[in-house]
């Protein structure tokens, strides 16, 4: 078993909200990835998307831009 690690994990309304998200993020090279919604974490949405810590200055422009809608934004050890 791996060691959890600090993750930012963001949850979506809609499985749209969460597949445009991810395509931003590639595309702009922030690393993460789509994963289930965590236990802890209730969400609209099935999908989450799960990155490192470090990409919260990021997520947060892409925010800002309107280019990603996000419906919650969580800090968990995975």
């Amino acid at each position: 078993m791996r060691p959890k690690e600090p993750k930012i994990v963001l949850t979506f309304r809609s499985t749209t909200d969460a597949v445009t998200a991810e395509d931003y993020f590639m595309e702009k090279g922030i690393p993460g990835r789509i994963i289930p919604v965590p236990r802890d974490i209730s969400a609209s949405c099935g999908l989450a998307w799960c990155g490192p810590v470090e990409t919260a200055g990021d997520i947060e422009h892409a925010k800002l831009l309107g280019r990603v809608r996000i419906e919650g934004t969580f800090n968990l050890m995975l």
